[in-house]
């Protein structure tokens, strides 16, 4: 697989960010190799260094607040940290390239995908016109955009989270390079998008002889896709070897961690004879499609299209299904956040026809925790404020004295120390983030709360940790979940019934067990095979 010396070699790398006169050692002295035709993994939690070292490798940090105290990256063997920005230039985009996690924000979505690869071919090859067409439509053709000529007059947001990232892929390999960088570049999609992504990256390495860095924190995507694997803790690389080796005998204690650390155990065992905390009957959101200069209604995009629901006290119901199946947007319904039509009962309630106002005293019992940790938190706002928001909304009459009570309180029901409320969320990692708006949540004592993707920002060990809290709060005050995700894994963890989704229809409901055991559609099994690495005909999937 290799030649005699590396194609990548790094060297005792250091790296060091400066603010005013304070300087932190990010990285310190990791030394690592790719060989040609090679992928290695290098994985870890948030913050333990693993991007800041690939971003090394192209010079890509914020020079000069960015320096490196040591260290030496060699790339077919000229070191890349002495080599000028012509150089560099040069190397970038032709000989190394980038995956970046996020393709939506790594996109400009003021051009279209052929304009986009257009200009790299433009940059790096002095390529346009026809043949540069044909090229975008080989690489759009290559990483399985159906129908790739129809596509190059599109923009990023209308095209799904797997078709940006295989834009991305294929503007990383327009230019042939050496050696592919993808960093985190199936966290943001579903378990099927994934698993294609996968498939395609390890094909077209093996047809092209790439070799690959793969950053990530998903142990099982490691496994799947590396010959070697680098494990980092707080800037330090603790262990490294064959993947194989690894993962069937760590020696350092915190890769036995992180191995350990996928979401696992069972849901509280539910009472079918609980009282009914939610149902919705013939839940339908319907967007109307408008055309022409009058912009009349010409259509419906079924969003959620006539679905059942009934969640007891105690009970988690999952609902699962990709992007775009129509998740969210049933949650957003059934909490009146946006409108719908069927019938909404809520705690022997009828709420599908309340307004805004006559559903405000509801609220303090409905709750809602939201994906993204880092953007439901007001950063101008400290962890007290944003925990007592919903008091001071809910329950006015409290004193303050009363409801910094409640707030401790909370925090400390949800693992956080009281004594740091003072202080504001970009203080805290992604997981105490989220653990504060579960707090917020908690905080009012509701009866139901509404968890979209809780999880899915979050490092394996965080989402484990994540997992428990809730099992724990619920047990304890006897809630009931709507627990939406695209993870598998953490639904099983956490459901007693669940929901499959697909284009706002529900393909499969029953028990989690029997769900997750004995799929009964194609679509179901295609999750389960994809999310638990399972091969298609062991759960008896047939190609339709």
């Amino acid at each position: 697989m290799s030649d005699k010396s590396p194609l990548l070699d790094i060297k005792d790398l250091s790296i060091a960010f400066t603010q005013g006169d304070e300087t932190k050692l990010a990285v310190d002295k990791i030394s690592f190799h790719i060989n040609k035709g090679e992928t290695v993994a290098l994985v870890g939690e948030s913050g333990s260094g693993k991007s800041i070292s690939a971003l090394s490798i192209l010079k890509l940090l914020p020079y000069p607040a960015a320096s490196h105290p040591s260290g030496e990256i060699f790339f077919n063997g000229k070191n890349l940290l002495e080599a000028s920005e012509p150089e560099l230039h040069k190397v970038r985009g032709n000989h190394i390239t980038m995956i970046f996690q996020e393709p939506m924000t790594s996109l400009n979505p003021l051009h279209t995908i052929e304009q986009q690869i257009g200009e790299t071919l433009t940059l790096h090859k002095g390529m346009s016109g026809t043949k540069a067409r044909e090229r975008i439509l080989e690489l759009l053709h290559q990483v399985g955009i159906r129908e790739p000529e129809k596509r190059l007059d599109a923009y990023p947001h209308q095209l799904s989270g797997g078709q940006r990232q295989r834009v991305m892929i294929a503007m990383s390999l327009a230019n042939e390079p050496d050696l592919l960088i993808a960093d985190e570049p199936t966290t943001a999609l579903d378990v099927t998008v994934q698993a294609q992504i996968l498939e395609l990256l390890s094909n077209l390495q093996k047809e092209k002889g790439l070799s690959m860095l793969f950053i990530t924190h998903d142990l099982g995507i490691v496994q799947k896709i590396s010959d070697r694997t680098c494990v980092m803790q707080n800037g330090k690389i603790v262990e490294q070897g064959p993947t194989a080796e690894v993962f069937s005998n760590p020696q350092h204690e915190y890769t036995k961690h992180l191995i350990s650390s996928e979401p696992s155990g069972t849901p509280p065992k539910s009472d079918d004879k609980a009282p009914v905390v939610l149902q919705g009957k013939d839940i339908r959101v319907w967007f109307p499609i408008k055309a022409g200069f009058m912009r009349r209604t010409v259509g419906h995009i079924k969003a959620v299209d006539g679905i059942d629901i009934l969640l007891r006290q105690g009970q988690t119901l999952g609902i699962v299904g990709e992007s775009g199946s129509g998740k969210t947007t049933l949650g957003l319904a059934l909490t009146r956040l946006i409108s719908s039509k069927g019938r909404i009962t809520f705690i022997g309630k009828d709420i599908d026809a309340y307004s805004f106002k006559q559903m405000k005293p509801l609220r303090d019992r409905m709750q809602v925790v939201f994906q993204d940790p880092y953007g439901s938190l007001s950063p101008r706002m400290s962890v007290a404020e944003i925990v007592a928001e919903g008091l001071r909304i809910h329950m006015p009459n409290l004193s303050a004295k009363e409801r910094d009570e409640k707030v401790c309180s909370a925090l400390l029901e949800t693992g956080l120390e009281p004594e740091t409320r003072h202080r504001y969320p970009h203080e805290f990692s992604g997981g105490q983030r989220q653990r504060m708006a579960i707090a917020r949540a908690l905080v009012l004592e509701p009866q139901f709360i509404m968890l979209d993707e809780p999880t899915s920002a979050l490092d394996m060990s965080v989402q484990a940790q994540v997992v428990d809290l809730l099992r724990e709060l619920q047990i304890k005050h006897n809630l009931a979940y709507m627990f939406i995700s695209h993870d598998l894994k953490v639904v099983r963890a956490l459901a007693n019934e669940v929901i499959v989704m697909q284009l706002g229809k529900v393909v499969e409901q029953g028990q989690a067990d029997q769900i997750f055991d004995n799929p009964q559609t194609n679509y179901t099994k295609a999750l389960m095979a994809a999310a638990f690495d399972l091969e298609a005909s062991s759960i008896g999937i047939i190609e339709d």
